[in-house]
């Protein structure tokens, strides 16, 4: 066993990249405050090849170099867009025909191994703040929840990880992966 080089990974180059089909979810990072989580949430998106990205409020936007130490450079490569206001995305969102799920924990949260998408919907995941996570006017808004389940003593898990545990979940339930 090695590891695989650079060009037998097959990377796109990014223009090609924009060019491609994507998978049909957007994440929406109601208030974020770490321009790290960022950065590793634009990463992921970039591996999943993600339709988009909405930064809302006070959610950092590239250019930046503390998103870009973690993007390594995937900050260029998915499409992005700030927003003032997360409650407009996700109405906007909603009206496109979108599934808005929030990645919370709530009284009627749906565990993630539980949780369906309907064939052909397509997502948008909303994460919320570091420490109050989605807004409540947000999650008024959202479909559903989806709770990752989680066995030890902070029932919290990182931004950026949530991102990637859900996502890796739900594109292996649509069949992307």
């Amino acid at each position: 066993m090695r590891k695989l080089t650079l060009p037998e990974l097959n990377r796109l180059p990014v223009a090609d990249f924009k060019s491609t089909p994507k998978t049909p979810v957007v994440l929406v990072l109601d208030n974020v405050r770490s321009l790290h989580n960022v950065g590793a949430v634009f990463r992921t998106a970039d591996a999943f090849a993600l339709e988009k990205i909405w930064l809302c409020g006070i959610t950092g936007q590239p250019p930046h170099r503390e998103i870009t130490k973690t993007a390594l450079g995937s900050e260029n490569s998915v499409a992005w867009e700030h927003a003032a206001d997360t409650l407009a995305v996700v109405n906007d969102l909603k009206a496109a025909g979108y599934q808005v799920l929030a990645v919370e924990q709530t009284t009627g949260s749906v565990l993630l191994p539980q949780f369906r998408p309907a064939p052909g919907q397509p997502l948008a995941l909303v994460l919320g703040n570091e420490v109050m996570g989605v807004d409540d006017t947000v999650l008024a808004l959202c479909d559903a929840a989806l709770e990752i389940p989680q066995f030890g003593t902070k029932h919290s898990l990182n931004v950026g990880v949530a991102a990637g545990v859900v996502l890796w979940d739900l594109l292996v339930k649509m069949g992307v992966v």
